[in-house]
């Protein structure tokens, strides 16, 4: 009998939990290295040298597969992801300034089952007040408001209409088109996927699907304040790649090596071009295979508008007893983020005070006792 692959299994809740919590603790460690002067570059490199070390210490006697799920990206100002420099590249000097407002993203994989958090801080400051305050207050509530939506028998575009309706309350908007998927065994792109403010064509052909138990999502909210919240590359070099399903007879052998390097070292999960062996020959041993859709590029976006955003991303599992979170930021510290608005919307604020989780046990005492 093959061995169940969903949180209906504990063994994978606990592989999960164990890679959220390596996650969330390597994030801490990142953040409080983030003061102003430290290059971001350098932060990329600690931040996976971090998870590699946590990784080594967890199923040491067993057949199990770990590594890292997502690179550490540190991604500054109007600088939405992917943001990880190598040392070659002249990003690789920017270095971190009081006020910079910067989105730490990370991952761990067990067994192939991957928790990837993001968080949004201030650099250097004690106190954040004005437009990122509130920005930082939306995509938390907005969160919050989300995750109590991915219920079995809502659907996609229930989420997409619950952050839309929350980050309104703070005059911030979702970047538009950004994706939240789900989380399976060796993938963090399933099939099921939730978009964020979709353009008028991306919401007639975006499949509507619907929520079940037992599956897994990593919810990704991205906001900045009101105005274009359209996003796009740059001219900043791509680091990180993932590997496709795709197959093709590759006809360099650099890039054959590569790939090979690839699938040993990272599977299915992104990883950045530090991890390879030959930096130097990465990025042209790559562009065969990336020519071929063998590779999938995460390029560095930013927003169009110029201004900073914010990046809240939770891995979660619905569940029979509610939503359980695997890895997720820690809720902001609002006696340091002065904003002076909240949610007004009474549906939303009635959907934020209840409870993630439903306590089967206590109803069934209450009903016993009635």
């Amino acid at each position: 009998m093959s061995e169940v692959q969903t949180v209906a299994n504990p063994d994978v809740v606990t592989k999960y939990k164990i890679a959220g919590e390596i996650a969330g603790r390597v994030l801490e460690q990142v953040k409080a290295l983030a003061v102003p002067g430290a290059k971001i570059a350098d932060l990329c490199v600690k931040g996976d040298e971090l998870l590699n070390e946590e990784l080594a210490k967890v199923y040491n006697n067993k057949k199990v597969t770990k590594g890292i799920a997502f690179p550490t990206c540190v991604s500054p100002n109007d600088c939405v992801a992917h943001f990880n420099p190598l040392s070659t590249d002249k990003e690789a000097e920017i270095e971190l300034k009081t006020g910079d407002v910067i989105k730490i993203s990370l991952g761990a994989q067990v067994d192939g089952y991957p928790s990837i958090l993001a968080d949004t801080i201030v650099v250097g400051e004690s106190k954040v007040e004005g437009a990122v305050a509130d920005m930082i207050a939306a995509a938390y509530y907005a969160t919050e408001a989300a995750l109590r939506t991915f219920k079995p028998g809502n659907r996609n575009w229930d989420v997409t209409k619950v952050v839309d309706e929350v980050v309104k309350d703070f005059d911030c908007v979702p970047l538009e088109g950004m994706m939240s998927q789900q989380h399976l065994k060796d993938t963090m792109d399933g099939k099921k996927k939730i978009i964020l403010n979709p353009s008028e064509q991306q919401r007639k052909d975006f499949e509507s699907v619907k929520f079940e138990e037992d599956e897994v999502y990593g919810l990704d909210v991205i906001v900045t304040s009101a105005g274009s919240a359209k996003a796009g590359p740059k001219d900043t070099p791509t680091t990180i790649y993932k590997k496709t399903a795709l197959t093709y007879q590759l006809k360099l052998k650099t890039s054959r090596q590569a790939i090979s390097e690839i699938q040993k070292k990272c599977g299915n999960f992104p990883f950045t071009v530090r991890m390879l062996e030959d930096q130097k020959r990465a990025r042209m041993a790559l562009q065969e295979p990336l020519n071929h859709g063998l590779l999938d590029a995460f390029e560095v976006v930013y927003a169009k508008q110029g201004t900073p955003v914010v990046q809240l991303f939770t891995t979660f599992a619905i569940t029979k007893n509610g939503i359980l979170k695997f890895a997720s930021a820690p809720a902001p510290d609002f006696t340091k983020i002065a904003t002076t608005k909240k949610v007004v919307n009474e549906d939303l604020v009635a959907l934020l005070n209840t409870s993630l989780r439903t306590n089967k046990k206590k109803k069934k005492a209450a009903k016993t006792e009635a």
